[in-house]
């Protein structure tokens, strides 16, 4: 049988996520490759009270069909925090639940993007944009990502010369790379964009886990007509709930309602219910608190580890996430440290991915949220015990 698929699924970039799920189901292997928050941080006893609570009390309301835009308790919550933490002046008409912040990406694509159109985004960038945006097969223009954000010149330049569709960047704690955006570069981002007909796509999946505990503001207090955040529970309560959502001005989301709702009707109805029951009746603040701290020891054993037994390797050094990225000795082939590091157990990702260009082969991925410490430790010994090999040191 010949199978004629879609000319945009043989154009689309070659996933490397099937050999980081081979890798990671490994127990023997050590892997810091993949992105998952930490199991140990779930509050599954929280959640399970919270199904038991919606199935005793309307389990049919909750086993329905629902309305694309999603659960309007739910979005008003989502709302009211924006207001809290961030000051913004957001309503629960202007929030469209989605299942989980990823598939923003594809219907945002889907909604702007026509064969051929320009899409910037940060190099690098993160993987699963790359792949979601791929499909729809655009230019994709890269601007080159700082320590404290996109290049401006580059970013100006893209702008003003290139009729780019939309411009998706992760201000906070980027994947992969952990960097943040300054406040300045915020400001002037939309000042660039300012009177043009460029949307600024913030994915802000990582905005809650700033070590600090200090919020950022996001680019769209500056530039609220002209700017889509999305946000996801999947980081700070449950990932396998799917539950995350687009916060957006109300002309785009009405049109962000049509291609959700012939993509899927509506988000699992029934976890949007427990996570309402699971968010009213327990204290948020005080689990994201339970998790950054984590977090922040785990980054920090992390980056110690990088410099003590890896000087000669530099890394980022981020406020807040899940990931660094590491910049190799020259020379030295991510690919190779991948595959010896697989031998020696324990795995990294290559940064390959996250370039659109063809760049990355000397950068690797790490993740250091899902790890214990003492698997943090232990895998970063083996890592350098790798590295060393490999460049002969």
């Amino acid at each position: 049988m010949q199978y004629r698929f879609a000319d945009r699924v043989a154009r689309a970039p070659e996933s490397f996520l099937g050999e980081l799920f081979r890798v990671s189901s490994d127990p023997s292997i050590i892997s810091f490759a993949g992105g998952l928050p930490s199991s140990a941080l779930i509050d599954a006893q929280g959640i399970a009270q919270a199904t038991r609570d919606v199935m005793e009390e309307e389990p049919r309301v909750a086993l329905q069909y629902t309305t694309t835009d999603g659960y309007l308790p739910l979005r008003e919550y989502i709302a009211e925090r924006y207001r809290r933490r961030l000051g913004l002046p957001a309503s629960a008409d202007e929030i469209q639940i989605v299942n989980g912040s990823q598939q923003c990406l594809d219907l945002v694509a889907k909604l702007f993007l026509n064969k051929g159109d320009h899409v910037g985004m940060e190099r690098p960038g993160y993987l699963g944009a790359i792949e979601a945006f791929s499909l729809y097969e655009p230019v994709i223009d890269t601007v080159p990502l700082e320590d404290d954000g996109p290049d401006l010149s580059a970013f100006r330049n893209l702008v003003t010369t290139t009729h780019v569709k939309f411009f998706y960047g992760i201000p906070n704690s980027q994947n992969p790379s952990g960097r943040t955006y300054s406040q300045e570069k915020r400001k002037a981002i939309a000042e660039i964009l300012a009177g043009t007909d460029t949307v600024f796509y913030e994915d802000d999946a990582f905005g809650e886990l700033f070590f600090d505990a200090r919020p950022r503001p996001p680019v769209k207090r500056w530039l609220p007509d002209q700017a889509v955040i999305s946000g996801s529970f999947s980081k700070i309560v449950a990932p396998g709930m799917r539950i995350g959502w687009m916060y957006a001005p109300r002309e785009i989301l009405a049109k962000f309602n049509i291609v959700k709702q012939a993509a899927d009707l509506h988000s699992n109805f029934l976890c949007q219910k427990i996570l309402h029951r699971y968010l009213t009746t327990n204290d948020l603040d005080a689990s994201i608190r339970k998790i950054v701290a984590a977090y922040g020891r785990k980054c920090r054993l992390m980056c110690d580890l990088f410099d003590d037994l890896i000087p000669y390797v530099s890394h980022t050094h981020p406020e807040g996430g899940m990931f660094l990225m590491a910049t190799l000795p020259p020379g030295l082939s991510s690919r190779k440290v991948f595959d010896e590091g697989v031998r020696q157990k324990v795995a990294v990702l290559p940064g390959l991915p996250f370039y659109v260009d063809g760049g990355g082969a000397d950068t690797i991925r790490l993740n250091f949220s899902s790890a214990s410490e003492e698997q943090i430790s232990e895998g970063m010994h083996r890592l350098s015990r790798v590295i060393a090999g490999l460049a002969g040191r």
